[in-house]
């Protein structure tokens, strides 16, 4: 079992540009650092993990008419934080999963 990084900050691009409304961010970094216990539980084949990237990415997609409701979305700089915080999950738990696979589920 290998503890996540406690001083990585997820959604930092997010956060700094007010076009996100930042209790929507939150919902997103929630699933994220869910995912990122989930991971540091270790013990999981890579199609359990790939399902649980699944579920999270779907989560995410169901956000997506709350942020309409308050004139955002889930658009181009969302996408790149979202992207690198699952990388940057990848490479810390050294998973042989690439980022569009883990992310295959988006719609946005």
């Amino acid at each position: 079992m290998k503890s996540f990084d406690a001083q990585y900050q997820f959604l930092q691009e997010m956060y700094q540009d007010n076009y996100y409304p930042e209790f929507l961010v939150d919902k997103i970094k929630a699933l994220l650092v869910n995912m990122a216990d989930y991971l540091a539980e270790g013990d999981h084949q890579l199609d359990e993990i790939q399902e649980r990237f699944d579920c999270m990415t779907r989560a995410i997609n169901d956000l997506a008419k709350e942020f309409e409701d308050n004139d955002s979305e889930i658009e181009t700089v969302a996408r790149d934080a979202i992207a690198t915080d699952v990388i940057y999950m990848l490479d810390w738990f050294d998973l042989a999963i690439d980022v569009e696979d883990a992310l295959g589920e988006r719609d946005w």
